[in-house]
């Protein structure tokens, strides 16, 4: 497999240690919207140490993004990652990922796990192609909320938010249940797109089956 050793250009500020890293894009560099990579800081003793990241970016934009959160609880790739200056190096290899855009549906996240529906509902936005797509979005506090702006901009009422550790006059409160779902669905026909933490999956997994949702309509990496 062909790695990729690109300069870092850009880094912007998204939410609480959430950073977007814009780098250079090889010719000819292109990958579908919601895949992700393996990615390694181009350091010593950091080049073998790879995670993967989902590109946050569009096929047309002139450079890559990965939209990451640095975990600076423990030492590992996020926080180093977290340490890194425009200039600095990433090293990618090639696409790989089985969440991608199948018809209209539920997004449901939480935290860091929106990341692969970002280019997805970007690619959506820029072809009018939204439709009545929604994003049900789990964090901890309003400040972890990761691109609020855009997605109020682009989705409007189609995007839920839910805080666990805050309470807000404008978003829910506590965790996605099986009730917190069914308040926000209209069908359990249409397809249902969910990444988060393990125990966040487990749960909505669980959900779904309570929900008689077909496992064919449920989209979420495959290792």
């Amino acid at each position: 497999m062909q790695e990729y050793k690109l300069k870092i250009l850009e880094i912007k500020n998204i939410a609480r240690n959430v950073r977007a890293y814009q780098l250079e894009k090889p010719n000819g560099y292109k990958f579908i919207p919601g895949q992700a990579t393996d990615v390694a800081i181009n350091k010593p003793g950091l080049a073998n140490q790879k995670r993967s990241f989902t590109f946050t970016s569009l096929n047309k934009w002139d450079y890559l993004e990965f939209t990451i959160k640095s975990y600076n609880d423990h030492n590992g790739v996020t926080k180093e990652i977290g340490k890194l200056a425009k200039g600095d190096e990433l090293i990618i290899d090639e696409p790989w990922g089985s969440i991608n855009y199948k018809g209209e549906g539920y997004f449901i996240a939480g935290g860091a796990g929106v990341t692969p529906f970002i280019a997805i509902l970007r690619d959506l936005n820029d072809k009018n192609q939204l439709g009545s797509n929604k994003l049900i979005f789990a964090n901890n506090t309003k400040s972890d909320i990761i691109l609020k702006d855009e997605f109020e901009k682009i989705l409007g009422y189609n995007f839920i938010n839910i805080l666990s550790k805050q309470n807000s006059d404008k978003y829910a409160s506590g965790f996605i249940t099986q009730n917190f779902i069914e308040r926000h669905i209209d069908s359990i026909d249409k397809f249902f797109y969910v990444c988060g933490p393990p125990s966040m999956m487990d749960a909505i997994e669980k959900i779904f089956k309570n929900l008689g949702i077909s496992p064919n309509l449920i989209v979420k990496e495959k290792f």
